[in-house]
């Protein structure tokens, strides 16, 4: 599938296949991968590492263009259960076009309008600042999903919300790796901007999209640590009411087995005290409450 824009008023919008000077290819199919491989000359590795949600961002330079590789959030659906997705986009820089390849139509351009654009770089620079913001919302999401789930576990200790906050800790893990390997990236795009064509107002950009994604790192990492505590805390809370529990049972379980064990023992087919009292059965009935009452007072006294 193909999506074709061009740059018109300093604004990207939707153009024709002749005209486009930057071309979206979602999940492309064989004869797409062979015009993008023998046609363009985009190494298959490069193209095959675009797809692949676990490749890690990078910047090559080939004989007639600039290929990077970058991170950006998948769009959440509710199907996954709380489990926050990265994927990997390509961009394909020439003298005369910008080539994309996603495996998938999130929404890389209809997610908010581009405007202010000059050129192809600021273009690449664009998508590249529009990912940190996507990943910004997800982190805001994140934040207010593990509030929630951490009231519903203070009203009762579901083990479904435990198993919830693991997968938003999981996801975080995976986002702090695509920001720490896109910062990667950002900052060899600074090293290398003369070669990459990168000069003027879009350094300075550069340098603003640096700064962006460190204060987004910096904020996933807060928010995993506070979600690591947080899954700490649930784990020695849930075993200290388990100990708890566990005392409770046992003390009980020893205030039913000493008065069994006393009208048991006057229960034997023998002879045994009070067998010719006429009070024996009050009495009998009387020493196990009092060992009930005692076991209590033992636990009363013990638990103050």
């Amino acid at each position: 599938m193909q999506k074709h824009y061009t740059i018109s008023g300093n604004c990207l919008v939707e153009g024709d296949g002749e005209e486009s000077t930057v071309t979206l290819y979602i999940a492309p199919n064989e004869a797409e991968r062979r015009y993008l491989v023998e046609v363009l000359q985009i190494d298959e590795h490069t193209l095959n590492s675009a797809l692949d949600p676990d490749e890690q961002p990078r910047l090559e330079f080939e004989p007639n263009h600039v290929a990077i590789i970058y991170k950006r959030p998948r769009n959440y659906s509710a199907e996954e259960e709380f489990l926050f997705k990265v994927a990997s986009v390509g961009m394909f820089l020439f003298k005369d076009r910008l080539i994309l390849v996603a495996s998938e139509n999130d929404g890389i351009f209809e997610a908010r309008p581009m405007t202010k654009v000059k050129s192809l770089t600021h273009v690449m620079l664009k998508l590249i600042f529009f990912s940190i913001s996507h990943f910004l919302g997800h982190l805001k999401v994140i934040q207010m999903i593990s509030d929630e789930l951490e009231h519903k576990i203070n009203a009762g200790m579901d083990n479904r919300y435990l198993l919830n906050l693991f997968t938003l800790e999981k996801s975080l893990v995976y986002y702090l790796n695509a920001l720490n390997s896109n910062g990667l990236l950002i900052e060899r795009l600074r090293n290398t901007s003369a070669k990459v064509g990168i000069g003027g107002e879009e350094l300075e950009y550069l340098d603003d999209i640096l700064i962006e994604n460190n204060q987004c790192y910096k904020q996933a990492e807060i928010y995993s640590n506070v979600l690591s505590g947080l899954m700490d805390a649930r784990a020695s809370i849930v075993s200290n009411n388990l100990n708890v529990l566990m005392k409770s049972l046992t003390m009980i379980t020893i205030a039913i087995m000493v008065p069994t064990f006393v009208v048991s023992a006057f229960s034997m087919n023998v002879s045994i005290p009070l067998q010719h009292n006429p009070f024996a059965f009050i009495i009998i009935m009387g020493l196990a409450a009092a060992s009930v009452l005692s076991l209590l007072a033992i636990w009363r006294i013990k638990k103050l």
